[in-house]
């Protein structure tokens, strides 16, 4: 069963206890916030799993990393996903092969993410990546390279089906193994995971989506959506509960699950 995720403004910290199989960390929240910080310090302590990103979808680059390596040696994720350039293929792998050689905690897992701008070096990465000595590997959701085989149809559809598309294929390569684990990091579409039924290699995901879609007034359909909210983590970390529609939140959630087959 692939374990899921959804980050929540830190009013809705506690109920994702609810309704989250994990916690994902942001962990420049975790250097700016005292009641997000000890959400995870508790968590940690009651012997929650935690996946820790590196922020790089919220902040346009990886957080800094001697701050990353403190909340890394501090916090003890159980997975790291360690720093990544996006779409660019070298830089990534550069900081892959940096970041491998260093000194983790004893349960934590370190994780690199495939950047590309085809499928061609996407293959080329996750391999590197595996070879560099990675045991799970992630899949962000937007490149653009994902759009190439799916003209014609709306951009965030695209993008669906473009990483639906890779990773089996490249499954079907057999570069991507059976028990292989992967992470999937986001997404356009909700009802993108439906897709990847008996997929067994594909071991996590994380996405706000149905969080933020709630926040922005839009409530799910039986089949999902058909364009990706627009607001991020940054746009609503700090909304009041108050005006948060708690019913439209747990509908998205239930919903996400239900078309997914989660």
């Amino acid at each position: 069963m692939i374990k899921v995720s959804h980050e929540v403004p830190r009013c809705l910290l506690k109920a994702s206890l609810e309704f989250n199989d994990y916690q994902y960390c942001l962990p420049h929240l975790l250097d700016q916030d005292n009641v997000y910080r000890k959400h995870f310090y508790d968590f940690k302590k009651s012997g929650g799993y935690i996946i820790m990103d590196n922020s790089l979808h919220e902040l346009g680059e990886a957080y800094d990393h001697e701050r990353l390596m403190f909340w890394v040696n501090e916090l003890e994720p159980d997975e790291f996903i360690v720093p990544d350039v996006w779409m660019d293929i070298d830089a990534t792998l550069k900081n892959a092969e940096e970041w491998i050689k260093l000194s983790y905690p004893k349960n934590t897992t370190p994780v690199a993410v495939v950047q590309s701008r085809n499928f061609k070096d996407a293959e080329e990465c996750y391999l590197a990546l595996k070879n560099i000595g990675y045991k799970k590997i992630a899949f962000s959701y937007g490149a653009d390279w994902y759009m190439d085989k799916f003209h014609g149809i709306h951009i965030d559809k695209a993008k669906m089906m473009g990483r639906i598309s890779a990773v089996k294929q490249m499954f079907y390569n057999g570069t991507i193994k059976k028990d292989d684990r992967v992470h999937l990091l986001g997404c356009s579409l909700p009802q993108e995971f439906g897709w990847y039924e008996n997929c067994s290699y594909i071991e996590s995901i994380d996405t706000s989506n149905p969080i933020m879609a709630a926040l922005e007034g839009i409530g799910y359909d039986e089949f999902g959506l058909l364009t990706k909210p627009k607001a991020n983590m940054n746009d609503y970390f700090h909304i009041n509960i108050k005006d948060v529609n708690l019913k439209l939140v747990l509908h998205n959630v239930e919903t996400f699950k239900k078309i997914n087959d989660l």
